[in-house]
């Protein structure tokens, strides 16, 4: 019985020590702070913002945010809680190194709660700012935002500071960084150059007779305007049988095509024939080398020859090169021996190995086909209409 009274006596004055207890705690308790929204703004310690120099900033406006106010618990249990005022944001711009407030031009610091817009901004020089409107600031911040409205009373400065300097940039996008030669980078298109090419240099061996034929060759000038000289000819019998030369001037007239102007001189066997020559030559698709000249001589004498070849690349030094060439001519010349008409047709087949690009042998074979009067001008001079020689030689460019 004794025990169940003293735990009946115990339970009955728990309420009470739990009151007493209570009543014993600190007057005052520390100020809780409620929990920031998710709209609120936290101060920022822009002091502890090394390498920031806000002289750089002009029209920056820095504006103070004013925090929500904060509830504090009464002083005693069972009062009603009292509201603080909200403090004002302290920005303490002489705590900010290297900070130059002179030159953030038309800076005007937003008022803040206390209506104090000079005290927050310790040693700041106010007369730096000369007007400075807000609603201009606003517009030019806000005007191509929808939806955005600009606070009335509110000035900001001009966010650019003015105008660029007219040499801010390059023309060429280059950043300021001017041309600079690289060595065999530059395009001299006016500069001259030149090249002699001997495309072949070879003996032959034919049906009814040996010999030798050449064709060469060569350049000066520049892109636009050469001087371009070419020849060919063969020799046989130990005499030299027929041969030509010629020179132009050839202007470019579009990518990879010359036009041609100059004179032919033949030479050989026979009276020699002195021709104005014009043309054209160039590089067709497909890698195709063309030639088409025509000639006009005296006696009313005309001609025309078309040449075509091609490089075909078994490796990057096998090279087998098809040709063929058609002459034309428009009145007889018994003299030369040629006939009017077709007068022959020439078509060769040459593999080269090229040990350099300048020096490449090779072998090959050759077919001359004559026609018209020109063959009967060989069954006269018992010379064979077809004709197939093997060929070797050498190919050399300089």
């Amino acid at each position: 019985m004794t025990t169940n009274r003293r735990r009946t006596s115990r339970a009955g004055c728990r309420p009470v020590w739990l009151t007493a207890l209570l009543l014993a705690l600190p007057p005052t308790a520390p100020a809780q702070t409620a929990p920031a929204s998710s709209s609120s703004t936290s101060t920022v310690d822009v002091g502890a913002m090394p390498g920031v120099d806000h002289g750089s900033m002009p029209g920056m406006a820095m504006s103070a945010t004013t925090p929500k106010p904060v509830k504090t618990p009464g002083k005693q249990a069972g009062k009603k809680s009292s509201t603080a005022k909200p403090a004002a944001p302290s920005h303490d711009m002489g705590a900010l190194p290297g900070m130059e407030h002179g030159a953030m031009s038309g800076l005007t610091p937003a008022p803040t709660a206390a209506g104090d817009t000079s005290g927050s901004m310790q040693g700041m020089d106010h007369s730096a700012m000369p007007g400075m409107q807000h609603d201009e600031a606003a517009h030019a911040m806000h005007g191509g935002m929808p939806g955005m409205q600009s606070t009335p009373g509110m000035t900001m400065g001009p966010m650019q500071g003015g105008r660029a300097p007219p040499d801010a940039r390059s023309p060429d996008y280059s950043d300021g960084v001017g041309y600079g030669g690289m060595a065999a980078m530059e395009r001299h298109d006016a500069k001259p150059l030149g090249m002699l090419l001997i495309d072949q240099l070879e003996a032959f061996h034919g049906r009814d007779a040996n010999g030798q034929s050449w064709e060469a060759q060569g350049w000066y000038g520049s892109d636009t305007n050469k001087l371009w000289v070419r020849t060919e000819g063969e020799r046989g019998g130990g005499r030299l049988e027929d041969g030509d030369v010629e020179a132009f001037w050839s202007h470019a007239v579009a990518a990879f095509w010359d036009s041609q102007l100059g004179v032919r001189q033949d030479f050989g066997a026979g009276p020699r024939r002195t021709w104005a020559a014009f043309g054209v030559q160039g590089l067709a698709p497909y890698w195709f080398e063309l030639e088409a000249t025509g000639y006009v001589g005296a006696n009313s004498r005309t001609a025309a020859r078309l040449r075509a070849d091609y490089e075909l690349l078994f490796t990057q030094r096998l090279i087998l090169q098809p040709e063929a060439e058609v002459n034309l001519y428009g009145k007889d010349d018994p003299q030369r021996r040629i006939g009017s008409g077709v007068s022959d047709v020439q078509f060769g087949l040459r593999l080269r190995y090229e040990f350099h690009r300048q020096f490449a042998p090779y072998i090959g074979v050759n077919w001359i086909r004559r026609i018209g009067t020109t063959a009967d001008y060989a069954r006269q001079d018992h010379q064979p209409v077809l004709d197939r020689q093997l060929v070797a030689g050498v190919r050399i460019w300089f």
